[in-house]
């Protein structure tokens, strides 16, 4: 094992430590993930801000109907990853979230398949 690898582990080893002895430890480690979770949602809205700004003319080429279709099923994707952790706190809640989400994939591999047609 070489110096950086034992350093890092260390490192790991330390902040797990404080977590688990300091005080207010598990708050503090909950307050730390909402924070990387509000991070990495602001870092997925940028992308796809980004992505969409990109590629603004393909999207206006698919026409009405399909582009209505690629926002609907990106929509329902959305809400269906948002309610996940109540989806699946049910068995009906866990084969209704399958179902959204093949539906969506669904809708957006026809979409994509229909636009590269032409």
């Amino acid at each position: 094992m070489s110096l950086a690898t034992a350093r890092n582990i260390a490192i790991i080893a330390a902040v797990a430590a404080l977590v688990v002895l300091v005080p207010g430890g598990g708050t503090g480690a909950h307050v730390a993930l909402q924070a990387a979770s509000l991070i990495f949602l602001a870092v997925i809205g940028w992308f796809g801000m980004v992505m969409y700004r990109q590629n603004r003319v393909a999207l206006y080429s698919l026409g009405d109907r399909r582009r209505a279709i690629l926002y609907l099923a990106v929509g329902v994707a959305v809400l269906s990853l948002t309610a996940t952790a109540r989806l699946w706190a049910t068995g009906a809640g866990s084969v209704a979230w399958l179902l959204l989400m093949g539906a969506a994939i669904y809708a957006v591999v026809g979409v994509l398949l229909s636009a590269r047609r032409y």
